[in-house]
């Protein structure tokens, strides 16, 4: 593997990008190894791999400066984000409450949200909170440790289909639309459409109120490729047609490493592109990405069920056991449709190692959708356990000349 991880490395570095004939320079060596990363790169316009990976160099002032490296990447070619558009939906979420300017509004507010249109609920309970009330933060929190359905719908609720969009587009994020909930039985239509809620007070009176919002205008991707593979099933129906991703979220995978990269280090953004959150928002964003659901008490994940792993593909997806303390990976993952992505920033506290790195993976070997038979656990996470090791080994020797300072990220991982 250290021969086979140099290599890649190599090849990865020289010029940025790598092609087929990149691969073909020693394509005996490549043949000796059967490992998944490998057989994966050989084939990766077949998976459709993207990887993103980026060093960060320290000046004296500990201010950093990164070098970027990109692989199979055309912006213009459509994949689905699946659960990676979780994480702006967020951002959006905690910075909206923040520019109501409420006195007394915060993220642990209680929010109650009501129906008013096809197929919304109404909600004004949450089991897994310590006070059974659902808030913003609350939802945060379990959109980023479990990837949480709901949550993220409720944000998505909360902000509103065009507030969202619009907002992340003026700060100059155009690489993204998010268009639909992650909930059966909403149509493209009825996602334009968003509930009605309340925002309580300490002493429980309403201290803010929206009614149902429509978005007037129908968004809509425009990318070349939208109708993949062969088959889809709609219920018990087989369709024999391609399927149509038209209308489906997109994220693309360097405005998703962009975003990540300006949430971290936003010193180093434009001020148009820095997330407008509290000191104490940005703390718990950073807390919620990197807890590990056996960290969490509320809500509470048995551990047997609710592995380290779960959702941190890099290093450790094909991995079972706890992930070291002396690693975090703030990071949010997506899998979906045969889509399977990873952005992250990985940071190692003894060996002052840090790096961001972004891949996604397409694996639907029989090219139908909503069939169940996708090749998740046998190539894809394993891809990306294996791509995470291979560019932490290359960090751990490659040389810097200012180590990092970390001590912004280390968090206290009591429970909040």
């Amino acid at each position: 593997m250290r021969i086979i991880s140099k290599l890649f490395i190599l090849l990865f570095i020289a010029g940025g990008i790598l092609s087929a004939q990149n691969f073909s320079l020693d394509s005996l060596l490549l043949k000796q190894s059967d490992t998944t990363l490998i057989k994966v790169l050989r084939d990766y316009q077949h998976f459709k791999v993207r990887v993103v990976y980026t060093q960060i160099e320290r000046d004296e002032n500990n201010f950093p400066h990164f070098t970027t490296y990109q692989f199979g990447m055309n912006d213009h070619d459509y994949f689905y984000p699946a659960s990676t558009v979780k994480f702006p939906t967020a951002l959006i979420a905690l910075q909206r409450l923040k520019q109501l300017n409420i006195p007394g509004l915060n993220r642990n507010s209680v929010i109650n949200f009501d129906s008013a249109y096809s197929n919304q609920k109404g909600i004004d309970y949450d089991s897994s909170s310590k006070n059974f009330k659902p808030s913003i933060g609350h939802y945060v929190k379990k959109l980023f440790i479990v990837s949480d359905n709901d949550a993220y719908n409720r944000l998505y609720e909360f902000t509103g289909q065009k507030e969202l969009n619009e907002t992340l587009w003026k700060m100059r994020y155009g690489g993204l639309k998010i268009l639909h909930r992650f909930s059966p039985g909403f149509t493209f239509e009825s996602n334009r459409f968003t509930n009605p809620y309340k925002l309580f007070s300490g002493e429980g009176e309403v201290i803010y109120s929206q009614p149902l919002v429509w978005n007037p205008t129908q968004y809509k991707n425009y990318h070349k490729d939208l109708l993949i593979g062969k088959a889809y099933y709609d219920g018990d129906s087989l369709v024999e047609k391609q399927f149509d991703f038209t209308y489906r979220n997109f994220f693309s995978l360097n405005t998703q490493q962009e975003m990540l990269r300006n949430l971290i280090f936003p010193e180093t953004a434009p001020v148009e592109m820095r997330f407008d959150l509290t000191e104490d928002d940005y703390n718990f964003v950073l807390y919620c990405m990197s807890l590990l659901p056996r960290e969490s008490t509320y809500p509470a994940y048995p551990p047997k069920k609710y592995f380290d792993n779960r959702v941190k593909f890099f290093m450790y997806g094909d991995v079972k056991g706890e992930i070291p303390s002396n690693i975090r990976i703030f990071n949010k993952v997506g899998l979906a449709y045969g889509f399977v992505t990873d952005n992250a920033y990985i940071v190692d506290f003894e060996k002052k190692i840090e790096f961001f790195l972004s891949a996604t993976i397409y694996v639907n070997e029989n090219e139908t959708f909503n069939d169940n038979l996708y090749e998740y656990d046998k190539i894809a996470i394993p891809f990306l356990g294996e791509l995470g090791r291979v560019i932490y080994e290359y960090e751990s020797n490659r040389e810097k000349k200012n180590l990092p300072v970390l001590d912004k990220f280390i968090l206290d991982y009591n429970d909040r």
